[in-house]
């Protein structure tokens, strides 16, 4: 295809795809079915398993305009899609439940969303169990064992055959239960409430009812004012509604939405601004499977709502779809664990081919020699070994559930083993949710008042200020309780005033919605007699005209309100004092501003800036409930300041003490104001005291001036020639033998500066983000942004938050962690129902066992294969094998119980500053297992050509006596035809039974280590008392036989003195096998400490730049300079989708 013919899906967003195009060519289409017939199907389950090779041999390239079948490329998964569906006017595919149809403008696929809809539902089909058998049996995993089966069998091997298979219709049908319940709870969860009666308004202000089914984007529907739950996406137009979204955000905490604001008849608007966009327009936005608790209309105007969004479209529909078809996790040990199956494979051919050499030298029939070469690849690549890994994971999910931390994704545990940077969220997560009213700072005629620490005596009832605090918020009444934002909350309760809210019956007597009244109690009004009826303090009330309710992208929320008996309106707003102050009058905003505000959040104060503006008379009820905000909250009057106390919580301290002596680096991203959160990061020990603070200011290019950064202490006492001494810790290469050096500087900046650094400074952004610890005044989206940017300097991050502003973040982390009390949280994989940050460490700790654990699972696993193809090729050197009772004892008896028991160890208590391997293909974890591997052949290979030359050994027969014991005299005729066939009983096989079995119990006690990442071993009894009890059995079979045993597992009598030798074999083996492998962990120790003093070039990326950073004498820049931007920057500047 010609480079302009590769279309791109979904540009710019999370889902992008690439779209290859293709029509179906009849001749490949008949080779590849001739080849599928030639090789019994294979072919095509070969196909099955790789769509692109599927595609491209059986269809030909061609244009996108033209395609009867599409490729999607998804990062490095190749995805097909059905076929197009063919009209005369449209075309159309359907993928992961989202339709995409041809535009011949863009001459590209689109989302399908305007041309037709379908019905407005969220359908997870629940397959029926036999689809669902046949996608799980047509697992390459299953065909393998399918394979097996019939080898087996064909080899007359039907007691392991039927345990194998009975083993894995167990697998089946417990994934399928698992799949199949999760389908039908998800389905559940979706069908409730999705299906509803609405009202619809039609032609001539008809009212129509439909089922919600029929809804399709540009219905007009009517909110019922009881409440309802939301079937699809629509904006208000008109009304006002009271919503709990939790099912997004994760916070049941009621938010208000109003209508969409009108242009004014008249009045110019950009483009931009009359168009509905829905993340910048969220506020207006009702959203799909949100609850909508209350309304307000009024007479003749319902609330009314336009359906914007329906199915799958919807905001809950994208959730839904999340969770259908999530990306798949990219994981070193999962890349790891294919490659050493393909070693696997790669021993299992060279067995093969040795296994042929042999048995046609031998002259052995065709038969045997395919079964016997074929059984070779069955041995060496384990058929539990998708089970064991398995177990670990399942453990570790079963221990976080206990300490209140739920997992829905759960190969994420092995992934939190990892984590070397965690972002924590300030407000809720660091520091206590509620916050406490420390006092105000009232502001007049550009000066500021001293603090008053109550805002509702008796002289303030009538000022500006309270007037401000009292209607400012998005505060409703629920049942007779206030509801809503807890900021809110504290501010208006610390006025001591009292909201009032119109009725149903009220509000159907008027022509226009009946405002929230919020007045004082009678106690705090004056004595003084009022003199005119206008000024009578017993009805001093203000009621809401309109509110603009907060936008943490504008950081500020404002109301139009109207005292009682007034004619002209008041604006009121409240936000971040330097957004509030920089939309005020610059005369009434106080000369000290910047010094009151700096020496409150030093302290770790919250601070609320509140402003005020009367409006013009001009500006009927009308008029404002159509006037965008911009209009309103310009040339303020600056008020003064609410000061929140917010106490860090008990916890907080301790955890990231504990992480910081892991060297687990920890980074606070909040959208508070900067300088509060470099004080709330010092209490909480995130800064160390002596450690210095340095802040990136950064501006936009204006007037012909190219964009700059100027640097600057957070604290000015600070002596400037400790940047002499500043040194980048390298604490991921140097965390082995030597403590943590401290990090003697931090960078802070706030999400202004964030975007600016990041569209103008690229260069600079990476080294920032290398010791940025501070991130504030920080939007969700550019919370995302900077996980992303660590993520690509090769961190493995973890994020906790609230769930409020933090989903994208929380989705988009190695680890994401809610603290919303939710238990069924959709925005991250992971939920605490601990609301405190205790949670972290936890999940960390047993990620690390996780890993661990499936490191010695794999290695296990992989020794139990090579032994036990070891012991087969010796044995084929004699034309012999392992008899079917002695694999059945093995695989069930021994591996089996030792590999799920293993798994259990718990993990350790403390959190060590050593990270666990990411990989399965590292030179200590290879070194490891080839070394057992030798001292397991050895000792094999000793045992079997030491009994040959035993002065009592011939070749066993029926008649053989070699350890004088009649019982055997009466075995012949029972084993005369085995004998013959198979020459199982041999003492080469007895020999080399015994040595194997306890060399497979040997090497898992050798990899089942605990520390520093598990408790130790003892401490798992189910382990030990497997262990014991198979140690017993072998040593008790091996020195007292028991005739019904040795017959059932086919094992020949041999003298004792040979069974003291094989025991000292065994004891041998074992202390070399511990020696070695200690030697191995110590010499490891070792090379990882040259490894931290030497200058070898770390891989991870952010310890590469850290190494060319600490010999820089530039970085860090000297504090009361500046930086600018590169000409040739603005040439290049970044696409943004």
């Amino acid at each position: 295809m010609e480079k302009e013919d590769l279309k791109f899906l979904n540009k710019g967003e999370e889902e992008e795809m690439e779209l290859h195009a293709y029509h179906l060519c009849r001749w490949r289409l008949a080779l590849v079915i001739l080849g599928v017939v030639c090789t019994g199907g294979f072919l095509l389950l070969l196909l099955c398993w790789m769509p692109e090779w599927c595609v491209k041999s059986t269809c030909s390239r061609t244009t996108a305009r033209d395609a009867e079948v599409v490729l999607l490329r998804s990062t490095t998964t190749f995805l097909i899609s059905p076929s197009l569906v063919l009209f005369p006017q449209i075309r159309y595919f359907t993928f992961h439940s989202a339709k995409y149809y041809w535009k011949d403008d863009v001459q590209n696929f689109e989302v399908l969303t305007r041309l037709f809809f379908g019905v407005n539902e969220i359908a997870v089909k629940v397959p029926s169990v036999f689809k669902l058998l046949i996608k799980e049996v047509l697992n390459p995993f299953y065909i393998f064992q399918l394979f097996s089966v019939i080898l087996w069998s064909a080899d007359e091997y039907y007691y392991y055959a039927v345990a194998i298979v009975f083993m894995s219709v167990i697998s089946i049908a417990t994934s399928l239960y698992t799949i199949k319940k999760q389908y039908i709870m998800l389905h559940d969860m979706v069908a409730t409430h999705s299906i509803v009666r609405v009202s619809v308004c039609r032609a001539n202000n008809e009212i129509d009812e439909i089922l919600s089914t029929d809804l399709v984007p540009g219905d007009v529907m009517v909110i019922p004012s009881n409440g309802t739950i939301m079937p699809c996406d629509a904006v208000l137009v008109s009304g006002t509604c009271i919503v709990n979204e939790s099912m997004l955000t994760g916070e049941s905490v009621p938010v208000t939405k109003t209508n969409l604001p009108n242009p004014v008849p008249g009045e110019r608007r950009d483009e931009d601004d009359s168009t509905y966009n829905a993340e910048e327009h969220k506020r207006h936005t009702l959203f799909c499977g949100t609850n909508v608790i209350q309304t307000r209309f009024y007479t003749g105007e319902l609330v009314k709502a336009v359906v914007v969004r329906t199915g799958f479209s919807t905001a809950k529909g994208q959730l839904v779809r999340s969770i259908l078809y999530p990306k798949p996790t990219d994981f070193k040990l999962y890349r790891d664990a294919y490659l050493f199956l393909l070693c696997l494979v790669a021993v299992a051919g060279i067995g093969f081919i040795y296994s042929i050499i042999l048995s046609i030298m031998n002259k052995v029939p065709a038969k045997i020699i395919i079964i016997e070469s074929l059984d070779i690849i069955t041995i060496t690549v384990p058929p539990a070994l998708p089970a064991a890994l398995t177990a670990g994971i399942v453990y570790a999910q079963r221990r976080l559930k206990n300490i209140g931390i739920f997992c829905i994704s759960p190969q994420r545990i092995n992934i939190c083993g990892q984590i070397n940077l965690v972002c924590f969220d300030k407000t809720g997560t660091l520091t206590e949710d509620g916050l406490d009213m420390w006092g105000v700072q009232r502001a007049e005629n550009g000066c500021f008042h001293l603090p008053e620490q109550k805002a509702y005596s008796q002289n303030l009832v009538k000022s500006q200020f309270v007037a401000c605090m009292a209607p400012c918020h998005t505060l409703t009444k629920i049942e007779g309780q206030l509801s809503g934002d807890p900021l809110d909350l504290k501010m208006f309760e610390a006025t001591d005033w009292i909201l009032e809210e119109a009725t149903e019956e009220e509000t159907s007597l008027h022509d226009r919605i009946m405002p929230t009244v919020v007045k004082p109690p009678k106690r705090l009004l004056p004595p003084e007699p009022a003199l005119s009826p206008e000024q009578d303090m017993s009805a001093y009330e203000i009621g809401i005209v309109r509110q603009f309710p907060f936008s943490s992208g504008l950081q500020r929320m404002c109301v139009v309100a109207r005292l009682l008996g007034e004619k002209r309106m008041d604006a009121y707003m409240k936000g971040a004092p330097e957004v509030v102050a920089s939309l005020c009058k610059k005369e009434t905003v106080p000369e000290n501003f910047a010094e009151v505000l700096e020496g409150y959040t030093k302290m770790g104060f919250r601070v609320i800036s509140l402003a005020h503006r009367r409006l013009e008379s001009k500006l009927n009820w009308h008029k404002v409930q159509n006037i965008s905000r911009d209009h309103i909250e310009t040339n303020m009057e600056f008020l003064g300041l609410i000061v929140m106390q917010n106490k860090l919580k008990a916890e907080t301290p301790g955890v990231l003490q504990e992480l910081r002596r892991a060297n687990i680096r920890t980074v606070m991203v909040t959208g508070d104001n900067m300088l509060t959160a470099i004080s709330v990061a010092r209490d909480c020990g995130m800064i160390p005291p002596q450690d210095t603070v340095i802040i990136a200011d950064a501006f936009s290019p204006h007037d012909g001036q190219a964009a700059k950064i100027t640097w600057r202490y957070a604290d000015k006492s600070c002596e400037t020639s400790r940047l002499e001494e500043v040194n980048i810790s390298l604490e991921d290469v140097c965390h082995v033998d030597e403590p943590k050096r401290q990090e003697l500087y931090h960078f802070a900046m706030n999400g202004k500066s964030f975007a600016v650094i990041e569209e103008h400074f690229p260069d600079i952004l990476v080294p920032l983000v290398l010791h940025g610890t501070v991130f504030a005044r920080m939007a969700p989206d550019q919370k995302t942004q900077l996980i992303e940017t660590l993520q690509g300097v090769d961190y493995f991050v973890g994020m906790c938050g609230d769930g409020a502003n933090d989903c994208g973040a929380l989705k988009r982390a190695h680890a994401g962690i809610s603290l919303s009390e939710l238990e069924a949280s959709v925005a991250s994989p992971f939920t605490s129902r601990t609301p405190n940050i205790s949670c972290v460490p936890s999940l960390i700790r047993e990620g690390r066992a996780a890993l661990i654990t499936s490191f010695c699972v794999f290695k296990f696993m992989a020794l139990y294969s090579i032994i036990q193809y070891i012991s087969v090729t010796l044995l084929y050197s004699i034309l012999s094998n392992l008899g079917d009772f002695q694999f059945l004892f093995i695989d069930i008896a021994i591996i089996l119980l030792v590999v799920f028991t293993m798994s259990l160890n718990p993990a350790r208590k403390e959190l060590v500053s050593r990270r666990p391997p990411t990989g399965l293909i590292s030179g200590p974890l290879l070194f490891s297992v080839l070394t057992q591997i030798l001292i397991c052949l050895g000792f094999q290979t000793i045992t079997f050509l030491w009994v040959q030359k035993q002065p009592w050994y011939t070749v066993w027969t029926p008649l053989s006596d070699a350890c004088n014991m009649s019982s055997h005299i009466n075995v012949p005729d029972h084993n005369d035809t085995e004998v013959d066939e198979h020459n199982i009983q041999n003492y080469e096989n007895t020999s080399l039974f015994y040595v194997s079995s306890f060399q497979y119990l040997i090497v898992a006690i050798v990899f089942s280590k605990g520390k520093p990442f598990r408790q130790p071993s003892y401490k798992n009894w189910p382990f030990v008392a497997s262990v014991l009890c198979l140690y017993f059995f072998l040593l008790f079979i091996m020195f007292h036989p028991v005739e019904s045993i040795d017959e059932f597992l086919e094992i020949v009598c041999v003298p004792f003195k040979w069974r003291v030798k094989l025991f000292l074999i065994i004891l041998v083996n074992a202390g070399v096998s511990v020696v070695v492998e200690r030697a191995i962990d110590l010499q490891t120790y070792k090379c990882q400490s040259w490894l931290c003093c030497s200058h070898q070039m770390p891989k991870a990326r952010y310890m590469h730049l850290a190494k060319e950073l600490s010999v820089d004498p530039d970085w860090p820049p000297k504090p009361t300079t500046t930086t600018e931007a590169k000409p040739c920057q603005k040439t290049a500047p970044s696409i943004k989708f």
